[in-house]
This record gives structure tokens, C-alpha cells and sequence, in this order.
């Protein structure tokens, strides 16, 4: 373990002040999972990538840990493992091999000079239909009312490689006042098999504000989720909330002084995956 590299980086910013910090192991060749458990509960970030090269070609393994267990897919830790990479052997384009399944990662050097922008193609995403006893009994978690919910963005549970609940938040104020039950919200989760918990509220045709909840990470909350975003954009295409192919724009991590964005590609195709963008930087030691 005391030769393994440890890198750490904000993914989905600009800035090492905002985004969301991730750990990337390059090589994990040897490394077994209580291993990569203890090495990511050290490092404390909401998650780390673990990657295994390929004696040859370019199909990497990757594993993702929160500091509680493992994730079958994290976005931000992927736009952190792609830079990572890229910086590292060369830009271009990666073969993922994820628990949740295959997933493109292009890499792209920025001409100006500022940090690449890595671009992750999700599994293909699926929307299904969420009971009210769960929505009433995340609501209750949060303290929130139905009546707050905005109508337009109708309770889902959202796939693009991790299930997440998507609640519509009617206002910013609503969103912006999140104070919830840890426990309570958590054995919910638990029972469902969700990592978080996306709140949402549409400031535009194009953008939305997002908040995470994360319990089954141990996180209050997650500033930059991708694997969510990824989420969003199946959940927004198959419910016809917006045309086809589309781009919007999630911010997020704002209320954590962390603030992060998400650009997300929407093509055409019920099982088209979704493209989600970002820059990562490397964090001050």
C-alpha cells in the first residue's frame, strides 16, 4: 500500500476551491478490495477510482469507492480518472469496464491552455415509476411538503449506471434549505438500492440547480454528481421534458461553497447514453 499512488482531483471545475474531490489510483494491479476500501476511507473523498490497465489495449477496469463501500458507477471520479490519464499517457479516447457496464471516455486538451474537459458516455439510462410511500417517505426525510414539489418534474427513479430518486423542488428557496434525516433517508436508500438522492430545480429551458444527498457514502452531500446528471438526462428525455437532441447544464455544489458544472448531451434513441462533460483539476497537496 505505501507504494501505491494516490491521486487527487476536483472534478467538474476550473478551480481546486469548487467542484467535487475525488481520489484516482492509476495502477491498481494488486490491490484487493478491503484494500481499495481502506485506501478510499483514508483519503475520506465521497469517492475514489481504482483503475487496472490491460497488459494491451486500451479497455481499463475500474472500480469506484466511497468511504463505506463500494459504487457500481461514479461520474465525477470518471471525468477525474479520465484528465488524470490523459495527462499521463496522451488525450484521446478510453474503453471503461465498470461494474455497471461499458462506458466511453473521451479526453480533450483545452487550446487555450486552461484544463482538458473529459466527456463520459453512460450505460444506457432507464427511467421507472417511483411509489408514493417512498416519495412520502422521502419527503418526510427532508421535511418537505408535496405541495412544494414542482409538478412540471414528477418523482422518478433515474438509471445511468446507479439508481437515484429525482425530486423537483417547486422553488430555489425550497431547494436551497436542506436539512434532512442522515438515518432516516439512509435506511430508505438502503432498502431501495439508490446512492443519492437528486434534487433538482429548473432555473431555464436549458439549466438546473442540483443538490445530492448521499447517505449510503456516508456524504451529507455530494457537490458534482455525474453518474446523477447522466440520470437526469435519460429521465428528462423519456418523460418529454425536453427536444431532442439537447444540451443543458446543471450547477451544482453551489450551496456547499463548492460550486461545480455538469454539461449534459441529450441525443436522440430511448437507449442512447448520455454524455456528460467536465474539467478536472489536480488538488493542492
Amino acid at each position: 500500500m505505501s507504494t501505491t499512488e494516490i491521486l487527487r482531483y476536483a472534478a467538474f471545475t476550473d478551480d481546486p476551491g469548487g467542484g467535487n474531490p475525488a481520489g484516482v489510483v492509476l495502477d491498481a494491479c494488486g490491490l484487493d478490495t478491503a484494500t481499495m476500501l481502506r485506501i478510499a476511507r483514508d483519503i475520506g473523498f465521497s469517492e475514489t477510482a481504482f483503475v487496472t490497465p490491460p497488459a494491451t489495449g486500451e479497455l481499463l477496469h475500474v472500480r469506484y469507492f466511497s468511504p463505506v463501500d463500494e459504487v457500481p458507477f461514479c461520474g465525477h471520479a470518471t471525468i477525474a480518472t479520465g484528465v488524470a490519464w490523459a495527462e499521463r499517457h496522451g488525450y484521446g479516447t478510453l474503453g471503461l469496464q465498470t461494474r455497471a457496464g461499458f462506458v466511453r471516455l473521451d479526453v480533450a486538451r483545452d487550446a487555450t491552455g486552461g484544463p482538458p474537459t473529459a466527456t463520459l458516455t453512460s450505460v444506457p439510462p432507464r427511467t421507472v415509476a417511483v411509489s408514493d410511500a417512498d416519495v412520502d417517505e422521502a419527503l418526510a426525510a427532508f421535511g418537505w411538503r408535496r405541495a412544494e414539489l414542482d409538478d412540471n418534474l414528477p418523482p422518478r427513479v433515474a438509471f445511468a449506471g446507479a439508481w437515484h430518486l429525482i425530486l423537483g423542488a417547486g422553488t430555489l428557496a425550497r431547494l436551497a434549505d436542506l436539512r434532512y434525516d442522515f438515518e432516516r433517508l439512509g435506511r430508505l436508500m438502503a432498502r431501495r438500492d439508490w446512492t443519492t438522492v437528486q434534487l433538482i430545480h429548473r432555473t431555464g429551458p436549458h439549466t438546473f440547480r442540483a443538490r445530492n444527498p448521499f447517505p449510503p457514502g456516508g456524504v451529507v452531500e455530494d457537490p458534482a454528481t455525474g453518474a446523477a446528471a447522466a440520470a437526469l438526462g435519460g429521465y428528462l428525455r423519456q418523460l418529454g421534458l425536453v427536444n431532442v437532441p439537447e444540451h443543458v447544464t446543471v450547477h451544482q455544489g453551489i450551496e456547499m461553497g463548492r460550486p461545480s458544472t455538469l454539461n449534459v448531451e441529450i441525443p436522440r434513441g430511448a437507449t442512447s447514453g448520455i454524455r456528460v462533460s467536465g474539467t478536472a483539476v489536480v488538488l493542492p497537496a
